[in-house]
């Protein structure tokens, strides 16, 4: 199994999908399907082929002495201006494993499968783990039946440009249904800064933070800022920022050295925003995420109560708007486990930690053994041109990947 081979595809990829400016492999778009032409391309040099479900999910399958499965992927579609890593590691590690599988005489004791879900990102649309969830089941149709990008293109007719059918992508599901999956592996990037911070090149992720994430309308009332004596005023911005900054105690309070648990507040928007009036109406957007389902609730709970609160200490009204929600999804713990032991060889230790930001592995969650390995990123970067990994830290994971493979596929055959 080649580390090596790996890294230059990945360093290929990057040549023919890139600008000086970072990966341009947006969903649904041309730079993306030639980075999925050129996969296609990897994958007939093995004597495989690529297959899309209804989704516009890419599958490819090595078939072996069982139908029973384990599912090796990520997926190649990457934010504006992005990194190299992102997603694309764990397509082509995958593609690695099924590449010594497939030039060996001997056929492998379980089928193995390769998935490149389709725009895991979200970054066009707004929808992120499109494809995987429509797989999974979870897709609700009308929820992102009128979706545009910036440009006003729909996502109903981006679809049907790369051949998908917006009403047909739930066939996905009874697609992967079909499938005797006895396990699912992703590997990814970090995408933070814990392995780094800590000086080691992988880490074994123990499960997918649940997500809470809320608009909060604040509503006061506009006027003059010269005239306006300030214990008179009923100062929307202010009150938005102090429940801001009460939702960052909360996430600080629900942490602890062994489970931290996050929050962010990344949209503000105010009226009448001009610099002479007092800000009548402050929306701003709250994104809890927690791995402890209680604790993800418990944090949901005092937000709410903080917001009132602080909207009558302000003279002001506010809203909550139900944006997304998705539950904790923790790993299998017997795979997690054997990719302890697949990490700690080649590493000498196995560090475990949750996985802040969602992948397509917690859709997979409901419906087969999962779990998930880390390589480091450098600076805690992402979704940036500045994405990197340290050649050597790169390398070592995508040894530790490839080890938990072998030991995967020997788990599900001795349970097959």
């Amino acid at each position: 199994m080649n580390a090596h081979r790996v890294m230059a595809d990945l360093r290929e990829l990057a040549a023919r999908t890139s600008t000086p400016d970072g990966a341009q492999r947006l969903a649904w778009g041309p730079v993306w399907r030639e980075a999925r032409d050129w996969f296609r391309g990897k994958v007939a040099e093995i004597g495989l082929r690529v297959e899309t479900d209804s989704a516009g999910n890419n599958w490819v399958t090595l078939p072996g002495a069982s139908d029973r499965a384990v599912i090796v992927g990520s997926h190649l579609d990457s934010v504006p201006n992005g990194g190299w890593l992102d997603g694309c590691l764990g397509v082509l590690a995958a593609l690695e494993a099924l590449r010594v599988h497939a030039a060996q005489a001997d056929e492998a004791p379980v089928t193995l499968k390769l998935v490149d879900w389709a725009d895991e990102e979200g970054a066009r649309f707004g929808r992120s783990l499109l494809g995987s969830s429509a797989a999974a089941g979870s897709l609700k149709i009308e929820e992102v039946r009128d979706l545009t990008d910036r440009q006003g293109t729909r996502l109903v007719d981006a679809l049907a440009e790369n051949g998908v059918l917006l009403d047909k992508m739930l066939d996905a599901h009874r697609e992967l249904k079909v499938i005797d999956a006895g396990a699912y592996l992703e590997l990814h990037i970090e995408q933070g800064p814990v392995l780094e911070s800590m000086n080691k090149p992988t880490g074994v992720v123990v499960g997918t933070f649940g997500v809470e994430r809320h608009m909060l309308r604040f509503t006061g009332q506009a006027a003059h800022s010269g005239s306006t004596p300030i214990p008179m005023r009923r100062d929307a911005f202010l009150a938005a920022a102090q429940t801001a900054l009460e939702c960052r105690e909360i996430a600080t309070r629900h942490s602890t050295p062994g489970a931290g648990v996050v929050c962010t507040v990344g949209v503000v928007n105010v009226e009448p925003k001009i610099v002479t009036a007092v800000p009548g109406i402050c929306e701003i957007s709250l994104d809890q995420r927690a791995l402890d389902a209680g604790v993800l609730s418990a944090m949901h709970g005092e937000a709410r109560e903080a917001s009132a609160r602080i909207a009558r200490q302000n003279h002001v009204a506010v809203e909550w708007k139900h944006v997304w929600r998705i539950d904790p999804r923790p790993f299998d713990p017997h795979l997690v486990r054997l990719c302890e032991e697949a990490v700690g060889e080649e590493t000498g230790d196995a560090p475990r930690l949750p996985s802040g930001p969602l992948h397509d592995a917690a859709e997979m969650v409901p419906h087969m053994p999962v779990v998930m390995m880390f390589a480091s990123s450098s600076n805690g970067l992402s979704h940036c041109k500045e994405e990197d990994t340290p050649e050597p830290h790169l390398e070592t994971t995508i040894r530790a990947y490839l080890r938990l493979v072998e030991k995967t596929i020997a788990h599900v055959s001795r349970s097959a």
